[in-house]
This record gives structure tokens, C-alpha cells and sequence, in this order.
């Protein structure tokens, strides 16, 4: 009887043990394939994470932390990719079928099936991690990029020579040299509006297999208004200036910008459209007041004393010159800020901001390709900042670019629009109507006498120029810009030498740039 309860008992046992491994196989053990429900729990969290955009945090969540959480950051960055949608469509044992969406900018989207697997290695439920968790044709040291599917040229400036062309990462410039401010801003806009891109697999020796292809390349290149030649000019220009400058060239009669330049001296980046005191030049609005108003006469005698006080402000010719009562003609050729200032204080407090908007320095404009600033003149807000904004102090500002709009719109006798590609009009946001005919006539004889007689002789020999001279302070007071600004023919221009204290290195690179137009 022992005997055979002995065995019955342990018959019992081993009934149990077998049950209960059977059990621990079926729920899942420290070694074990996770059950389905596990699977669905570890793998909905992880994608969840993921699309929250915690690299670092998915990455915790699989069997390789580290190496992980760096690749699905890589990932991310080398598509350049806004967000990641990561979704859970179904589970089979210890796999899951999920669906990724990349949203990669520029309205593109990626979207593609993959399948994980899930472990449980350490008793926890993780999400298997190799390169493929993220591709499934992704392999050790591979990663993902997005490339233009287009081929060719790009870009072509007015004259159809090629300024872009498609690269594997996109536009690509074919002389880095040429246009170096303005060319990157053309490339990201063909990149934007491209129809044609690709995501890329790329292996550790740079071989690339495209995983995804969307769109149609463009017909055609797109066109810019530049000219090379132009730009060529304004670059060898401003190279050759002894300090920080800069140089934008528009055409009058179509508002194509023809050029953009600035020299390496300038290093605190793209300056062609920060705003500056405008000083002397700024005489080109004050003097249109004046005539528009009827103030003064373009013959008509005025006083230019050393040094003038009008109210708490005293204002001093430079170098205190002085001459006897002369045309306002010859004051604007000699820029007697004693003059101006004498004008400017019987204006309206308004009275110099609605000239300068007259002459586009208020404008404001949509640009594809280019971001612009114009200037900003407001009403005085007082006598004093009236009298100094008359001669480009005060709070007036202006940029190179406003000051190229500016002499066109003297030059063309009409308020210009400008554009930098053909096919993508730019939006007037703010617009102008220019000077009247008459006021044109006189602002264009006195600026052709600043050449002849006045402030920039040194252009004389550089073709019928006409254009106006300045010099402004800033800061302390200790330093001052030079400014000139312009228009010879069919091209104006503005140039800005910085911290020179005088306009005669603008008025040297002016003739630099017109001497090397054809």
C-alpha cells in the first residue's frame, strides 16, 4: 500500500510540474516568447515615444538603449524630418506590423510598412533593435537621406548661363564664387518647390540605393533676374575695397536685381539689408520735400553757413566748410547740411517720411528667393530729430538695398518693383508712387552736378553717373559709413563702405564696379 501511494503521489507531482511549465512557457518567462497582449503593450509604447519625437526615450525602450536612441535621432535628422508618425496595425506572436509616416517638409511624405519583434530577454518585454527597426532595408552603418530625383541645370541667370545645378543633396552651385549671398536662398527655393525628391539609403563607403521616389522633375531650369557679368563686377568690387563692403545693383526700367555683393570683410553676415543712418544721400528725399512743397527752388540762393543752430541742435557742415549764399543745386552737389537742415526745419513733422516713401524707402515686398528691408522713416518727433534726419542722421534708416530702390526710382521716374526670378512675381506688400515729373527732372540734374562739380568727382570718368554722396555716423560718433549711391544708364546701385569715415572709399568702389561693365 506504501508502495503504491508512494507512486501515486509522485505521479500527482509530476502531472503538476508538467502543467506548470506549460504554463510558464504559454504566460511567458524570464526567457520567453512575450504573449500577445506584452507585444502589443511594449511595441504601442515605443511608437508612441518615438512619435512624441523622444528619441533617447524609444531608444530605452528596446534591447539597445544606446545604440538605439542614436540611430533613431540620426534618422531624424538626416531626413531632415518635421515629425514621425509611428502606428500599430497588428500583431503575430512575438512580431508587430507597423506603420511609419515621415512628414520630411515641403509637403513631402514618406510612408512605408515595417515589422518588430519584441524579447524579453531581462524578463521585460523590449522591442528588438537593429538598424531595421527603423527601415527594413537598413544594415549596420546605413543611413537615410532625402536627395532631389532631378538632373541637370537648375538655374540660369537673364542670359542663360548656368548658375545651379541638381546635386544628390539638391541645388548645388556651379561657381561657389558667383552670387555667394543670394545663390543658397534661389537653391532652397527650387528645393521648396520641387516636385521631384527621393529618400536614400547610403552604406558606410557613400553607395546610395534610393528607397523612395516621388514627384516629376521640372521642365525646365528656373530663371533669375542676375547677370553674371553684373555680378561678377560688384563682387571683384568689393573685394577689392580695403575695409567691410557691400554693393546691390537694380535695373530701372524692369526692377530686376541685377547684382548682390559683399566682401568677406563683413563678418557678421548677410548686412545687404540691415538698416543704416543713410546720411547725405538721404538729401535725395529732403530736397524732394522741399520742391514738392515749394519751399525752395532748384536755382534759388540759399545760405550754407559753418555751422547752423535750429532749436537745442547745432549743425555743422563737415570740416566746417562754408559758402556764400549759393543755388540749391550747388548746396545739394556740395551736400551743405547747414542748408538742409535750414529746409528741413520748415517742414512738416511728416513732411520728410512721405518723400522718402515716395522714393521707396517705406516699401515693402515679398521677394521669392531673397528677404528684404527697405528702410524705416517715420514723422520727426521733434525739431531736432527733424533737422537730423534731413541729412541722414536722426532716425532715419535705410539699407543698401533700399538705397538701389531708391536711385532706380529716380532714374526710371516711376516706383519699381523688384524681382530676382522670372515666373515668381514678387507681392507689393507696401507700395509707392513715385515723385512728379518735374520734381525727377530737377532731382536728376543735381545728382549728375554731384558728379560734375560736387562730392563725387571721382566717378567723372566713369560714364554720365549721376547719384549722391554720404557719410553717417554711428555709435559714439566716432566712426562713420560711407555711402554712395547711384545710376549710370540702365543700372542703379547703392555702395556702403563701413567705418571708413568718409564717402570716398564708396565713390572709389562705385568707379571700380562701373569700370568693369561692359
Amino acid at each position: 500500500m506504501r508502495t503504491k501511494k508512494w507512486l501515486l503521489t509522485c505521479g500527482v507531482l509530476a502531472v503538476i510540474a508538467i502543467v506548470t511549465a506549460a504554463i510558464m512557457v504559454l504566460r511567458g518567462g524570464p526567457d520567453s516568447t512575450p504573449a500577445g497582449d506584452d507585444v502589443a503593450a511594449a511595441v504601442g509604447q515605443y511608437l508612441r515615444t518615438w512619435s512624441d519625437g523622444d528619441d533617447r526615450q524609444a531608444g530605452a525602450l528596446t534591447d539597445d538603449p544606446r545604440g538605439a536612441g542614436a540611430a533613431l535621432a540620426a534618422s531624424r535628422s538626416g531626413l531632415g524630418a518635421s515629425a514621425v508618425t509611428a502606428t500599430l496595425q497588428g500583431v503575430s506572436g512575438d512580431s508587430a506590423r507597423v506603420r511609419v509616416k515621415w512628414t520630411l517638409g515641403q509637403g513631402r511624405v514618406w510612408t512605408y510598412d515595417n515589422v518588430l519583434t519584441v524579447v524579453a530577454g531581462d524578463g521585460v518585454p523590449r522591442v528588438h533593435f537593429t538598424p531595421a527597426a527603423i527601415h527594413p532595408e537598413l544594415g549596420e552603418g546605413d543611413r537615410l537621406a532625402v536627395r532631389a530625383a532631378a538632373t541637370g541645370v537648375a538655374l540660369v541667370d537673364r542670359d542663360g548661363k548656368p548658375l545651379l545645378r541638381w546635386g544628390a543633396g539638391g541645388p548645388e552651385a556651379v561657381e561657389p564664387s558667383l552670387a555667394p549671398l543670394i545663390l543658397p536662398g534661389l537653391g532652397r527655393l527650387l528645393a521648396d518647390g520641387g516636385t521631384a525628391w527621393a529618400v536614400s539609403r547610403v552604406d558606410r563607403q557613400g553607395r546610395e540605393e534610393v528607397l523612395h521616389r516621388a514627384g516629376q522633375p521640372p521642365a525646365a531650369p528656373m530663371t533669375t533676374t542676375l547677370s553674371s557679368t553684373v555680378q561678377q563686377a560688384a563682387q571683384a568690387a568689393v573685394d577689392g575695397a580695403p575695409g567691410p563692403a557691400m554693393l546691390v545693383v537694380i535695373q530701372p526700367s524692369t526692377g530686376d536685381i541685377l547684382a548682390v555683393a559683399q566682401n568677406a570683410r563683413v563678418t557678421d553676415g548677410n548686412r545687404l539689408t540691415g538698416l543704416y543712418a543713410p546720411g547725405s544721400t538721404f538729401k535725395i528725399a529732403t530736397v524732394t520735400a522741399a520742391l514738392e512743397r515749394g519751399l525752395a527752388r532748384a536755382d534759388e540762393q540759399l545760405p550754407c553757413p559753418a555751422t547752423v543752430r535750429i532749436g537745442q541742435r547745432t549743425i555743422p557742415n563737415e570740416d566746417l566748410f562754408a559758402f556764400p549764399s549759393l543755388p540749391l543745386h550747388s548746396a545739394f552737389a556740395h551736400s551743405c547740411n547747414t542748408t538742409f537742415a535750414q529746409l528741413a526745419s520748415r517742414l512738416p513733422a511728416d513732411g520728410l517720411a512721405e518723400a522718402a516713401g515716395r522714393l521707396g524707402l517705406n516699401a515693402d515686398f515679398t521677394i521669392p528667393g531673397i528677404t528684404t528691408e527697405a528702410g524705416k522713416v517715420v514723422p520727426a518727433t521733434g525739431s531736432a530729430d527733424q533737422v537730423e534726419s534731413a541729412i541722414g542722421q536722426g532716425s532715419v534708416q535705410a539699407s543698401p538695398f533700399g538705397l538701389a530702390l531708391m536711385a532706380a526710382t529716380v532714374a526710371s521716374g516711376e516706383s519699381v518693383t523688384p524681382q530676382l526670378v522670372r515666373d515668381r512675381p514678387t507681392t507689393v506688400n507696401e507700395g509707392y508712387t513715385a515723385p512728379p515729373r518735374e520734381v525727377i527732372a530737377e532731382l536728376r540734374t543735381m545728382m549728375r552736378e554731384v558728379v560734375t562739380g560736387g562730392t563725387a568727382t571721382g566717378l567723372r570718368a566713369s560714364g554720365t553717373v549721376h547719384g549722391k554722396t554720404g557719410t553717417a555716423q554711428y555709435g559714439d560718433g566716432s566712426q562713420a559709413n560711407g555711402w554712395f549711391v547711384g545710376y549710370q544708364g540702365d543700372v542703379a546701385f547703392s555702395a556702403l563702405t563701413l567705418a571708413t569715415n568718409s564717402s570716398k572709399p564708396a565713390v572709389a568702389l562705385s568707379a571700380a564696379f562701373l569700370n568693369r561693365l561692359p
